[in-house]
């Protein structure tokens, strides 16, 4: 299943951009006749038909669309205080799309190292996971925003804050409701402060606890990820 990222698809007949046409014809050597499918991260699938194999102007004919493709039947956020290595965030971001995540948020905290973000550099990354992954949606991405004005935005019966503070006992299965929205919010290394702790708390946000070890933040985030698909799984078959 050869799979190209078409966010501008509007009409039956499509023009890949020159990268995606030179790896379309000359990495997997496909020609005039030969079948793609196209998403355009918004859940829909669309089967095309290679009409001109141009090695910069690649033409498709779009013979048939399936919508909702991999729709999730709950909605994932994680919101998660940026790492200082960006690597590290990386890997978080492209292996909660490989995984399902519907919104990811990156928070600037008191403790926290990174204060700066190249969204453009991670959205590329959730491209490249969700084609290989072969997921429909492409999850939203925000820019970082202070914790303080992310948490005046959040559902508070929907958000939850992982922290190390021992009033942390209950897991996010204790809190777990089938088909609904969750939102996790993930600390920096140093974790969230007492004042950001508390803020939260003032807000209605619940604390929960992602087990006995310590994890670093970015293993933490993909916890919380991992946790809520286990949890539908359980709970929520398909």
């Amino acid at each position: 299943m050869h799979l190209f990222y078409t966010p501008d698809l509007n009409s039956e007949i499509y023009t890949l951009p020159e990268e995606e046409s030179k790896h379309c014809t000359r990495v997997l050597r496909l020609q005039q006749g030969d079948t793609v499918y196209l998403i355009d991260g918004k859940g829909s699938l669309f089967t095309a038909i290679i009409q001109d194999s141009h090695v910069k102007r690649c033409q498709l004919q779009v013979i048939d669309r399936q919508i909702e493709y991999g729709k999730l039947p709950y909605y994932v956020h994680i919101a998660v205080a940026p790492t200082k290595n960006i690597d590290r965030m990386e890997w978080f971001v492209e292996k909660a799309v490989e995984i399902g995540v519907s919104e990811i948020s990156f928070l600037l905290c008191e403790h926290s190292e990174r204060r700066e973000l190249r969204l453009d550099r991670l959205e590329k990354i959730a491209v490249s996971a969700m084609k290989q992954s072969k997921k429909g949606y492409l999850p939203l991405l925000h820019e970082m925003v202070p914790f303080q004005r992310f948490v005046q935005t959040c559902i508070p019966k929907d958000t939850f804050i992982a922290h190390l503070e021992e009033d942390a006992m209950k897991s996010i299965k204790d809190y777990y409701k089938p088909g609904l929205q969750h939102c996790i919010l993930i600390g920096p290394e140093g974790d969230f402060s007492e004042k950001e702790i508390a803020t939260a708390y003032k807000a209605g946000i619940r604390p929960v606890t992602l087990g006995q070890s310590r994890l670093r933040t970015e293993t933490a985030a993909l916890v919380a990820c991992h946790t809520l698909h286990v949890l539908h799984d359980i709970y929520a078959p398909l």
